[in-house]
């Protein structure tokens, strides 16, 4: 017996207990209690599951720390306990012990019989569907709802409704099954109600505004969804200004903070970007350097986009990179690896490029992966990667495709990342897009002094059918004029960098007041551009379309209407065929797509009519302008415009295909006003030939916030429209009821004037205030012009 008790309490107590002096009832009082707990952390025998309806006791034995066998042991009870809670399938566990056998006592979390949402207008139920992670046949877990609860907020913050909130709800059902029922008050949209930049000197709010894609509260929200607050449409915005200044010489600027501050109605958000603009850099010296064998740097530089001299520009050195890589990969260097070295000379504000080409990591692609695209179609996708499954992998080409997906401007995200392959020389592409909605309904009024009341409608689809292009159908009109035009653009047509697509339209023109007759033109044309080099475009085409002019006075008596048109009329019919085809080149190197403040944009055109139809003539166009600062918020702007017709064969050019100008060449002369007249009617005849040189000088308008978008110019116009068709110089030799007034002078006109220019939630408006110094007595002058602002 002693020595049982010895065993089952340790000699060192009992002897201790004795030593003591401890009367033996209390002794054996005690030792019955030692022998309990001894008994507690006894070896377990068995384990019994209690609770459990759809969960196996199988299971839930198999996320135990302990098993038959063990000693009972607290630390295993509470690891064992954090498993099973882990698994989310219990709403609560307890872990006891019954004699030799461990129970473990379970409620199971309830089955979701179906999600239901309440509350919902600006949002579908199918939308938050997809956001959830809860759904029919899941385990309810507070927890899991809760994340639900944040996932549908999210979808909400996107949409600027920052007040939104939900409560998660569960309705039991019988055997353990619940519904779940998500009740959301939405709150109110949170728009944007202001962007303001802190620290910029070289560009105003107003072109930094122009870049991002967030925009503020305006009249027309409702039309596009850029004036609501978006963190990550932010963080994009944040990204897109800092590479605007380095395009532009900044490479040291900095978008130090974009904050987003709620007002205290929270109503709106204000935005406010920090920005260190550092200062402007020229390149350097430019150096090609390479560590192949046979590849020769001299024969590389003219793929070179970044020359010495030229205004720094971050872009520029990508692009070279991308042209040196392919440059070096078509002599046979699969696995190049180009490295730009910039070497910063802040005294002489100077950066020189070195590229650096070497041999890169010999690994192949194996598969490329896509997903997220629902609608747009696969080939849409790996079209604008430039490698295929079995190629070279390179990291640069693969970072480009990633840019050239997101200038598509049909996804909302483009993530591209890299996965091990099966092999050590083989990697895995995984692309994941966002796609957003490319589907856009626009419209548009106003009014135009030379027009009255103008206005259009249009419907646009630069997605179509998940090919990646691009579909419009507008229609416009005014008192004078209504358009219908639909337009369909292949961006890649038959997998190549050549841009296609074809032009449908009906024009109907009443010229009465000006020339004394009526047009309409209905036809359609094909288009094909493509790239010659950087920042130069060239667009080729085809036309055919059907030209009918009216005069109702032809066929009576004549008394308003120029003798021309009805002369015209009778010798060649008024319907007549047009078959032209047309080149046209295009260079664009100002610094901002909209609101440039420097830089030079030239395009040149040519149409030949003659291939077949009714009418001969060869046309050419040209236009450049050109933009300097003067300081930081005031631009220089010149502008030269001009063209020339000429029939050939035996025809006259017809007065439909002429040259009318006025004042939106010529600024201080009527629509029409400038060029040949028959002084009889006081009617514009139109001319073969047309020049117009603009300088301008705009500034910011003093002591108005620059957030109202009012901007002011001063200008000076010239130019001239000369040379009547061949048929209006025959009846101005003729005389007698057949003849007519001929007046056409080639004479300079000229303006001076100051114009008012307005950046309106309906678009871009311009007043225009112009005298004449220099004219002939037969043109038509005007004073106050207002409309569209035609922007060059």
């Amino acid at each position: 017996m002693l020595q049982q008790l010895i065993k089952s309490l340790g000699g060192w107590r009992l002897l201790l207990l004795f030593g003591l002096g401890v009367p033996a009832t209390v002794t054996l009082a005690e030792t019955s209690v030692f022998v309990s707990v001894a008994h507690a952390q006894g070896v377990i025998r068995q384990i019994a599951v209690e609770g459990n309806r759809r969960v196996e006791p199988e299971t839930v034995r198999s996320y135990l720390r302990f098993s038959v066998g063990d000693a009972y042991n607290a630390g295993k009870v509470d690891a064992s306990l954090r498993a099973l809670f882990a698994t989310g399938l219990f709403a609560d566990v307890q872990i006891y012990q019954e004699g030799s056998t461990a129970v473990i006592a379970v409620v199971e979390n309830p089955v979701i019989n179906q999600v239901a949402f309440e509350g919902n207008s600006e949002v579908e139920s199918d939308t938050l569907r997809g956001e959830v992670r809860l759904g029919p046949r899941s385990v309810f877990t507070r927890a899991r709802a809760q994340a639900d609860v944040q996932r549908i907020l999210d979808v909400y913050r996107r949409q600027g409704r920052f007040a939104a909130w939900v409560e998660p709800k569960i309705i039991e059902l019988e055997q353990n099954r619940v519904n779940l029922v998500f009740e959301i008050n939405e709150g109110g949209a949170t728009k944007v109600k202001g962007i303001n930049f802190v620290g910029n000197q070289v560009f105003t709010d107003s072109q930094l505004r122009d870049i991002i894609t967030t925009t503020e509260s305006g009249w027309f929200d409702f039309l596009k969804g850029t004036a609501i607050y978006d963190p990550d449409r932010l963080s994009l915005d944040r990204e897109m200004i800092r590479q605007y200044y380095l395009k532009n010489g900044y490479a040291d600027a900095r978008v130090i903070a974009a904050n987003a501050e709620i007002d205290r109605e929270a109503s709106g958000f204000y935005i406010n970007f920090t920005i260190d603009e550092g200062a402007r850099y020229t390149f350097g010296g430019v150096e090609i350097q390479s560590s192949l064998p046979g590849v020769l740097p001299d024969s590389l530089y003219g793929h070179l986009l970044t020359q010495s001299g030229d205004t720094y520009n971050g872009a520029d050195i990508d692009k070279t990179v991308e042209r040196l890589t392919l440059a070096v990969a078509e002599q046979g260097y699969a696995f190049v690896r180009v490295r730009p070295r910039a070497i910063p000379d802040p005294v002489n504000r100077t950066i020189s490029v070195v590229y650096l080409i070497e041999e890169g990591p010999r690994i192949y692609i194996e598969r490329i992966n896509i997903a997220g695209n629902g609608r747009t179609k696969d080939y849409v996708i790996r079209r604008e990667f430039r490698l295929a499954e079995g190629d070279a992998y390179n990291p640069l080409l693969v970072d480009r495709a990633k840019k050239r997906l997101e200038r598509l401007g049909i996804f909302e995200t483009v993530k591209v990342s890299r996965a091990p392959g099966s092999a050590r020389d083989r990697v895995i592409i995984d692309v994941a897009i966002v796609e957003k909605s490319t589907g856009e309904l626009s419209f548009g009024a106003g009014f135009s002094t030379s027009e009255g009341v103008i206005g259009d409608v249009s419907i646009t689809e630069r997605n179509l059918l998940g090919n990646g292009q691009f579909l419009r159908l507008k229609l416009a009109g005014s008192f004078e004029r209504f358009q219908i035009d639909l337009s369909f653009t292949e961006p890649r047509f038959l997998d190549y960098n050549l841009s296609a697509g074809f032009d449908i339209y009906h024009k109907e023109i009443d010229q009465s007041s000006e020339s004394g007759f009526d047009s309409t033109r209905t036809g359609g044309q094909l288009r094909l551009g493509f790239p010659l080099a950087e920042n130069l475009w060239m667009q080729t085409s085809y036309r055919f379309d059907y030209t009918t002019i009216s005069d109702e006075n032809c066929n009576g008596v004549i008394t308003t209407t120029s003798q021309v048109i009805c002369e015209e009329i009778a010798r060649f019919g008024d319907k007549t065929i047009t078959s032209a085809a047309a080149v046209g080149i295009t260079y664009d190197k100002r610094n901002h797509p909209r609101d440039p403040t420097e830089g030079f944009y030239v395009s040149a055109s040519a149409d030949f009519a003659g291939l077949g139809g009714d009418v001969q003539y060869a046309r050419l166009n040209a236009e450049a302008r050109g933009y300097y600062p003067l300081t930081e918020k005031i631009t220089l702007v010149g502008r030269a415009v001009g063209g020339h017709i000429e029939g050939w064969g035996d025809d006259s050019v017809r007065i439909s295909d002429l040259y009318f100008r006025g004042g939106e060449t010529i600024r201080g002369f009527d629509r029409a006003g400038v060029g040949p007249r028959d002084l009889g009617t006081n009617d514009a005849l139109g001319g073969e030939t047309f020049w117009a040189a603009t300088a301008e000088i705009r500034f910011p308008i003093p002591f108005v916030p620059e957030d109202f978008g009012l901007s002011g110019a001063f200008f000076a116009d010239a130019g001239s429209v000369f040379g009547a068709s061949d048929l209006a110089e025959e009846l101005g030799r003729t005389a007698g009821p057949t003849g007519i007034n001929l007046a056409d002078e080639s004479s300079v006109r000229a303006s001076v004037g100051a114009s008012i220019m307005w950046k309106s939630p309906m678009g871009p408006l311009r007043m225009d205030f112009a005298e004449t110094l220099s004219k002939e007595d037969f043109d038509e002058e005007q004073f106050f012009r207002f409309g569209a602002s035609s922007r060059f």
